[in-house]
């Protein structure tokens, strides 16, 4: 069973939390953890491209020149795919690229993602943030008392508007809910910040 130190916002140590080993001691499942990734990848895709076909480009109704004695090869129009300014062969058409994976498979995945974390002791858990204000420079002295570097992810209990605003601006962090929390931001993170009561909240989800 995984233990893990609980800090407050200047590094000291104030307790401890042991992990759900239900969730944070599985054998991570890699197979699974793929198809989460690639499922949320292609959900963010909007698939708003288009681009048109011969019958849609305005103009070349009237055809450019007689069948037969030109010399030339016979055209049809000066929209067709060969002309410059002509249709697209084969266009691209909007489509949704977003797909459903069964929820077994999105926990599985979920868990893997958060056992492989706590495997590579890179959680780490603050009892709570407590900004007056939005201060970026306030989020950055929390994170180098923690001796959180690198791609960091902040997973609140409940919305914390100084908190969010605070780390908005900084490239390598970002401050997720239980509710929003997934795969694919578990992964590409270096670091995981829990606080108490987003810890709580997951175990009561996923256990």
């Amino acid at each position: 069973m995984a233990i893990v130190k609980i800090y407050d916002q200047t590094g000291a140590d104030v307790g401890t939390h042991e992990l759900a080993e239900e969730i944070f001691g599985i054998e991570p499942n890699e197979s699974v953890m793929h198809d989460a990734v690639v499922n949320y990848l292609a959900n963010q895709r909007q698939g708003t491209f288009a681009a048109k076909t011969r019958s849609q480009v305005r103009g070349g109704g009237r055809k450019p020149w007689r069948q037969k004695g030109t010399g030339r090869a016979r055209q049809g129009s000066i929209r067709s795919p060969q002309w410059r300014g002509g249709g697209v062969v084969f266009a691209k058409t909007p489509r949704d690229f977003s797909y459903l994976l069964p929820k077994k498979v999105r926990r599985l995945a979920l868990k893997s993602a958060f056992s492989a974390k706590a495997q590579s002791d890179s959680i780490k858990m603050i009892d709570k943030f407590s900004f007056e204000a939005p201060r970026t420079k306030d989020m950055i002295g929390v994170l180098r008392a923690l001796d959180l570097e690198g791609k960091t992810l902040i997973v609140l209990g409940e919305k914390d508007d100084n908190v969010f605003l605070s780390a908005r601006n900084l490239p390598k962090v970002k401050v997720l809910y239980p509710h929003t929390i997934n795969t694919y931001e578990i992964l590409n993170h270096d670091r995981i910040l829990f606080t108490v009561d987003a810890m709580d909240k997951i175990e009561e989800v996923y256990k």
